[in-house]
């Protein structure tokens, strides 16, 4: 057994040096002054989307704490990128995997992981996804992954090429190589506590300024503190906003929060492939919102820097969604105002 885990350590592995690092691309805006804007694109990952670092990264978690050896099923509770990077991992390890998902799931995410060998276990609605997820691991003598609960102690947040370490490394040579601010959307929290804990860990003078959409309690629970928060409603922008305070949020890392409009995240991301001739994600969208409010606040106040955030997946599995127009102005309301503010920077 030991073997075996090596060996999966090691195919693991082999997968992060194919495809370690993701492309900074560096925003060109007439209207910035003195202030640069950068995207790191995690769409490139061999999945798809920023995920692929969290799948690995509960991967290794799970094997170095011999939660997961040979045969064991591998159970998660995602319909999105989530269980399509661990139906990945667990097909490069030969371990079956399920995912526990409502039925409205799209059905381009369920060819997705069942691409990878993956199998779909639905249920009614989304709050339901937890609970069945741990009896199916209970039922099976499979192991839960719990992507909610184990994202932030999973990722080495002290370097080990996480995402943190490659966004400084890649900066190195730009005109203002520590950024002034990195923004990040929050959908386990995993990625904002592993940023906000290296930029302490390494001393950085960069600030962490998260951005969250409509329908999630992670804003409100950071301003007033209070972890107990939940909404009866789901987040609108895919793979971010969450109706509880998850355990991998952790709001003392955090040096400010956005609360951005489900319309501002949809007209950004289209507002962006006219400026680079790609399709992005919601979050995404939400992202790049609150990274030009800050650099607006910059300029009026006469500071220099650079600002980096996430393009956190491609827009190819959004087609029937944020790019469908009709869907858009049924689902998320008009983008107008938000649209006239954007083109304000060409």
């Amino acid at each position: 057994m030991a073997r075996w885990i090596a060996d999966a350590i090691a195919r693991i592995e082999a997968d992060v040096r194919r495809s370690s690092d993701t492309h900074l691309l560096k925003l060109t805006l007439p209207k910035l002054d003195g202030v640069d804007i950068y995207l790191k694109d995690e769409s490139t990952h061999p999945t798809g989307s920023l995920k692929h670092r969290l799948a690995r990264s509960l991967f290794l978690y799970a094997l170095c704490n011999g939660k997961v050896t040979e045969g064991t099923p591998v159970i998660e509770a995602s319909s999105g990128s989530t269980a399509v990077s661990e139906a990945y991992f667990a097909q490069m390890l030969g371990l079956p995997f399920t995912a526990v998902m409502p039925r409205s799931t799209a059905q381009s995410k369920i060819d997705k992981i069942t691409l990878y060998g993956g199998k779909c276990h639905f249920v009614d609605s989304a709050p339901q996804m937890h609970d069945a997820a741990t009896r199916l691991a209970a039922d099976t003598g499979g192991y839960f992954m719990d992507q909610f609960l184990h994202a932030e102690r999973a990722t080495d947040w002290r370097g080990n090429n996480n995402i943190a370490e490659s966004i400084f490394e890649q900066m190195q040579r730009e005109p203002h190589p520590v950024p002034h601010t990195l923004v990040m959307s929050a959908g386990t929290g995993g990625t904002s506590a592993t940023l906000g804990r290296y930029v302490r860990y390494r001393g950085h003078d960069t600030r962490l300024v998260v951005v969250d959409p409509e329908n999630s309690v992670f804003f409100d629970a950071w301003q007033s503190r209070d972890d107990s928060l939940t909404a009866d409603c789901s987040s609108r922008i895919e793979g971010i906003g969450r109706p509880r305070v998850e355990k991998s949020f952790q709001p003392d890392v955090i040096d400010d929060m956005i609360r951005v409009p489900d319309a501002a995240s949809i007209a950004t991301i289209h507002w962006l492939e006219g400026l680079i001739g790609r399709k992005a994600g919601g979050s995404t969208g939400t992202n790049l919102w609150g990274a030009l409010k800050i650099a607006r606040q910059m300029m009026e106040r006469g500071e220099r820097g650079s600002i980096v955030t996430l393009l956190c997946d491609g827009g190819e599995r959004y087609l029937d969604t944020y790019y469908d127009p009709a869907w858009v102005a049924r689902c998320i309301g008009d983008t107008a105002p938000h649209d006239r503010t954007l083109q304000d920077w060409l």
